[in-house]
């Protein structure tokens, strides 16, 4: 056994009984938070215009401080784009993280001394977390690998400035340093199939032990490895035994995961942010991730289907309750007030607090009043594949409003790796799903308002081909999974399958 292995076992006992201590108390490690966030916060330009030095309780925040998109805060963010200090917090950031905005065009988010440790910690703690509990360690022994954006920063008005997981790379632990890959030359190729490439020639003869990343670049990484070694995963890395993934959600990849490598691994789901690191799986055989309430960042809910009313209800970690799909409002020692990331969270456990994310407040489908969000439609994926051998790359779905001598309906666009014997018959299954878990979709189709969905097979490589040419192949983009609209559909059937 490993010298690093034996040593890092205790270590993640005492993370584990520390975290465990302020997850099993909400309230007060909540309120300790906001009141740290506003005591640093008040002599900020925010600050004084929100009054904090008056706010004593949430009541007198919610009063003060309305919830706000980025589009609401960029006043604020172009002031310390142009060199002002204690703007939104103290000081000037450390970083801006370059996100991909939509109205806003790219969207700087700010990073400060204070914030910017939590990303790195929630991570680290993520992993011994799994020690703690699994007792598998031999992962720390070998190679892992981190698919992420290029680390190159660039500099905006003297603050640095690059995506997330670039500037996080620049924080790798020393003692992981030796084990990271890949090479940092090769991380900062910017052309993502050829830094793929360059990713497999690299780790091809390493001990691969983890591997991470978003779900859909590992299948890519995983497919190149098998197009070149004719070989599965397991059989070309025999001791890697732990997947780290994060920004969609893994079940429908699974049964092509587990294909390809050969074998059943251990994974952990992170939920990490530009704006925050949110939370990460703390148990393997409990659904959900546990929710960082000691991270520096003050949570507010707005349950989803009041979030666009004129006055919709905030409420604290104190009054969630399970299987709502709320809002997640956020405040945050980075600068970010009652900030709305755009994410829906459901509870699955409130002691401790874990949560799923449900999808995106903008990406649903209500174009007849069904409101059906992303957990929905990747349910009833998992129930149709289920006991099968098909195998899903990829898939969206949204509304055909207006077909020609034929009801409405819901259109799946699905690239199969391995397609159902009969269609029809995995149609069926998917439709049954979402009338089961949604009563709106339900009714509409008793009503012989919609009829039932319909599915667009997509060719191989389809969905990379239409990424690739919005510009998003790679790095931290992924497909949404629902529109309302027919934008992504429309530009799906060029690569619809004959």
């Amino acid at each position: 056994m490993h010298i690093k292995s034996i040593l890092v076992k205790p270590i993640a006992k005492r993370i584990q009984k520390r975290i465990y201590q302020w997850a099993n108390q909400p309230e007060k490690t909540q309120k300790k938070v906001f009141k740290k966030l506003i005591r640093q916060a008040k002599n900020t330009s925010f600050g004084k215009d929100h009054k904090f030095g008056a706010i004593t309780t949430y009541k007198d925040f919610q009063n003060q401080v309305p919830v706000r998109d980025y589009e609401a805060l960029k006043p604020y963010i172009n002031q310390i784009i142009e060199g002002k200090s204690d703007v939104l917090w103290q000081g000037k950031p450390l970083y801006f993280a370059k996100t991909s905005g939509t109205t806003s065009g790219a969207k700087y988010i700010p990073l400060t001394k204070e914030s910017m440790p939590y990303h790195i910690k929630a991570a680290r703690n993520a992993l011994l977390m799994y020690i703690a509990e699994t007792g598998n360690a031999d992962f720390v022994n070998g190679k892992m690998i981190f698919l992420q954006g290029s680390p190159i920063i660039d500099t905006k008005n003297k603050i640095n400035t690059g995506r997330l997981s670039g500037i996080v790379a620049h924080y790798v632990p020393k003692y992981l340093q030796k084990n990271r890959m890949p090479s940092w030359d090769t991380n900062c190729i910017d052309d993502w199939e050829t830094k793929v490439d360059a990713i497999v020639e690299e780790t091809l003869k390493e001990d691969m032990t983890l591997i991470s990343g978003i779900p859909s670049w590992v299948q890519m990484y995983f497919e190149k490895l098998a197009v070149k070694t004719g070989k599965s995963i397991s059989e070309i890395f025999p001791n890697f035994n732990l997947f780290v993934y994060g920004g969609v959600n893994y079940e429908p990849y699974r049964n092509k995961f587990e294909k390809m490598m050969g074998k059943r691994v251990d994974s952990i789901e992170l939920y990490p942010a530009s704006e925050g690191f949110f939370a990460f799986q703390d148990k393997q055989n409990e659904k959900g991730m546990l929710l960082l309430l000691n991270g520096g960042i003050f949570y507010e809910f707005i349950k989803a289907d009041e979030f666009f009313d004129k006055n919709p209800t905030r409420i604290t970690i104190t009054d969630v309750e399970l299987n709502i799909n709320y809002v997640i409002i956020i405040s945050t020692n980075a600068g970010l007030w009652a900030y709305n990331i755009g994410d829906t969270v459901q509870f699955t456990s409130l002691k401790p607090h874990r949560i799923i994310v449900s999808g995106r407040i903008k990406h649903f489908i209500s174009a007849f009043g069904e409101h059906v969000i992303a957990k929905e439609v990747e349910q009833a994926i998992q129930d149709a594949i289920k006991g099968t051998q098909v195998t899903i790359n990829e898939f969206t779905v949204a509304p055909q409003t207006n077909p020609t001598g034929e009801l409405p309906y819901h259109e799946w666009f699905i690239e199969f790796e391995n397609e159902p014997d009969n269609l029809d018959d995995f149609i069926t299954k998917v439709d049954a799903s979402m009338q089961k878990q949604n009563s709106y979709y339900y009714d509409l189709i008793v009503g012989n308002i919609l009829q039932r969905l319909k599915i667009t097979k997509v060719q191989k490589g389809g969905f990379q081909n239409y990424m690739k040419s919005v510009g998003k192949l790679g790095g931290q983009n992924k497909i949404p999974r629902l529109s309302n609209d027919r934008k992504i559909a429309d530009a799906l059937s060029f690569q619809v399958k004959n």
